[in-house]
């Protein structure tokens, strides 16, 4: 159950960083109420993962989405800490960010469904 709330915590968190993305890509500001967010909804998310494995399960696929949503986050992070200081977004990171979080998310999903 806990990685199914999970997953929607990811579609939610992914709908959100959609439209800070465009808005990186587009040169705008990004859009602080789904900035604020983005990354709590996703950090939720990846707490009931941790959650589910301290509870046993150790199943490779849980571990290895566990470990992919760890490593967007820290890029996550990275972005949110340059736009708060009002900083230059890179490009690259912000379009690398949703890849890494996406292939968490289908390595998850795949899981769950098996």
């Amino acid at each position: 159950m806990l990685v199914w709330i999970a997953i929607a915590l990811f579609i939610t968190a992914a709908l959100l960083g959609l439209r800070i993305l465009l808005a990186i890509l587009k040169d705008k500001p990004t859009p602080k109420p789904f900035v604020l967010s983005h990354g709590p909804l996703a950090a939720l998310a990846i707490v009931l993962l941790i959650i589910e494995v301290v509870r046993g399960n150790t199943d490779g696929l849980l571990i290895t989405s566990l470990i992919i949503f760890i490593l967007a986050a820290i890029g996550g992070f990275t972005l949110y800490t340059l736009d708060m200081l009002k900083k230059d977004i890179p490009k690259p990171i912000a379009i690398a960010h949703p890849i890494v979080a996406a292939t968490g998310l289908a390595v998850l999903i795949f899981y769950a469904l098996q």
